[in-house]
């Protein structure tokens, strides 16, 4: 659809007063095809098998390499971010064993939800005004954000993979409008990162094997969100109390400085979810699950996954008096849980005890993998 320059100018100006009505804090344009370098470099990923168990990354991989595969008509894009910048570094956390250290995009209602209503808001503003055809995506359909938001120029790519803003450092929930109309691109965003690697050095699991590339494989959000089954036994010490996500490489960046806490109204955020004790979330049954994280990005996760973690959070505080609790999900219907308590109760309880304990599992436990958590755990008591 072609648009008249005069058009075009107050389309884009309706586009930031809209965006800026409904919370987004940045806005920027850019066309379909200004992310050339970006297919090469998913194709890269892909091969090298670094999007581990994501298999949708790889059944996508054309409509995500190329804006207007996913949508032919496509003439515009439409970058928009929201701030959720946290008003204390998230690693402080990591000091307090017996807590749980939620990510803190995910101690707000889901962003997917906070987002779509607005973005959709202001597509009904761009058809009303300009006609034509709209869409509308926020991370559930096969779009690289990123490189496009870069290319629109509202920040760069760090050498975390992540995006990186002169004004909100690492600290954005991105979405996109794909548009008919024809809008003046805006300027692309230079790199900034220079010598620094921050970011890199701060990573508990070594998830960067060099430079602008991310192994997911090995990366705590991955393993504490996207994997489905046991946390490889290589990783559970390094996660420490992180029960979903990781804040590390972004808390890191010196970008940060120049950000600003979020508005907690705007995102729904829950003062319950800043620092949760493990205790109260191990004894969570799958109802008291879904309640307790109603509206939240956690709840997809599923109860298992998010008990399994806690369980690992468990098994590195030292804490005793989680050795009880641990004890009751050794025969919780779930094989994942069974196996993380194991893991977990090793850690916690005196060797004689364990022994005992794993004597009997082995008899009564009819899951191989469970079983092998039996053979493969050793007593080890953390911070004594």
């Amino acid at each position: 659809m072609r648009t008249s320059t005069s058009d075009a100018a107050k389309l884009r100006a309706l586009i930031d007063a809209e965006a800026r009505r409904a919370g987004f804090d940045a806005i920027a344009v850019t066309a379909p095809d200004a992310i050339p370098l970006a297919p090469a470099r998913l194709a890269e990923f892909v091969a090298d098998g670094f999007h581990g168990s994501m298999n949708w990354i790889a059944e996508t991989i054309a409509r995500r390499s190329e804006p207007s595969t996913l949508w032919p008509d496509v003439r515009s894009i439409v970058v928009l971010a929201m701030n959720y910048g946290p008003d204390h570094d998230p690693r402080d956390l990591q000091a307090r064993h017996e807590r749980g250290a939620i990510s803190v995009y995910a101690q707000n209602r889901d962003y997917h939800e906070v987002m779509k209503g607005r973005l959709k808001e202001i597509a009904g503003k761009i058809v009303a005004r300009a006609g034509g055809d709209v869409k509308v995506f926020v991370d559930t359909a096969p779009v690289m954000e990123k490189p496009l938001a870069e290319a629109a120029g509202l920040g760069w790519q760090g050498k975390h993979t992540n995006l990186v803003s002169r004004e909100h450092g690492s600290w954005l929930f991105l979405g996109t409008i794909f548009t008919t109309a024809e809008l003046e691109p805006d300027k692309p965003e230079i790199d900034h990162c220079g010598s620094c690697r921050a970011c890199l050095d701060a990573c508990p699991t070594d998830a960067f094997p060099a430079p602008y590339r991310l192994d997911a494989r090995r990366c705590i959000s991955y393993l504490t969100i996207e994997n489905k089954g046991p946390i490889p036994h290589e990783f559970r010490e390094k996660i420490g109390n992180r029960i979903y996500g990781c804040d590390d490489c972004l808390a890191a960046c010196p970008w940060n400085k120049f950000a600003r806490a979020a508005s907690e109204t705007k995102l729904a955020a829950r003062d319950d979810l800043r620092e949760p004790p493990l205790v109260e979330l191990l004894r969570l049954d799958d109802a008291a699950f879904r309640a307790f994280f109603s509206g939240s990005p956690i709840k997809r996760i599923g109860r298992d996954r998010f008990v399994r973690n806690v369980l690992i959070a468990a098994g590195n505080s030292g804490e005793q008096s989680l050795a009880g609790t641990v004890r009751s999900l050794l025969g919780d219907a779930s094989p994942l849980v069974r196996g993380a308590a194991i893991w977990a109760l090793a850690r916690l309880v005196p060797e004689t005890e364990y022994a005992e304990r794993a004597a009997d599992g082995l008899r009564s436990e009819s899951d191989g993998a469970v079983r092998e958590e039996w053979r493969l755990a050793r007593p080890t008591r953390t911070h004594a």
